[in-house]
């Protein structure tokens, strides 16, 4: 009886361990990061932006990271800004912004390949105070979809 009252017991505390683990570790998965951020911020479709390019009266921005652009290439004109450093790049205030890599910004329209990343970094530069900042729906396949034409991007 001991035995079996020592198990009980023991597998009673662990249980509520665990449950006590998961309720602390509560985190959000990448998709409700990204499914909340669609919520807040303004995103177009490829042909609307395709408009917009050659209207000129956008700062079209490619996040993916390099591997991405080199192996499929990246839509004419665009900037190339990768995820990790988009922030710091267009923070004046910090020691890595790129005031020369992005000349006059005008509408600034970000995009990953599918569409996530880009969302998150929407999200993230509207937080910023860029009230300017648009999300492309679908990413760099749906830009390559609607037409824009398609460059190399070599490597260095």
């Amino acid at each position: 009886k001991k035995i079996i009252f020592l198990l009980i017991f023991y597998v009673f505390h662990l249980f509520k361990n665990v449950l006590l683990y998961l309720n602390i570790m509560n985190i959000k998965t990448s998709q409700d990061l990204v499914n909340q951020a669609k919520k807040e911020i303004t995103s177009l479709s490829a042909k609307e932006v395709k408009k917009m390019i050659e209207k000129g009266d956008i700062t079209l921005i490619d996040i993916r990271d390099i591997r991405e652009l080199w192996n499929e290439g990246t839509p004419k004109g665009a900037i190339h800004i990768p995820r990790g450093m988009l922030e710091f790049w267009l923070d004046p205030e910090s020691f890595y912004y790129k005031d020369r890599k992005m000349g006059e910004i005008k509408n600034i329209v970000l995009f990953c390949a599918l569409g996530m990343r880009s969302a998150l970094a929407t999200k993230s530069l509207k937080e910023m105070g860029f009230d300017n900042v648009v999300n492309i729906e679908g990413g760099f396949d749906s830009l390559r979809n609607a037409g824009l034409e398609i460059i190399e991007k070599a490597k260095k």
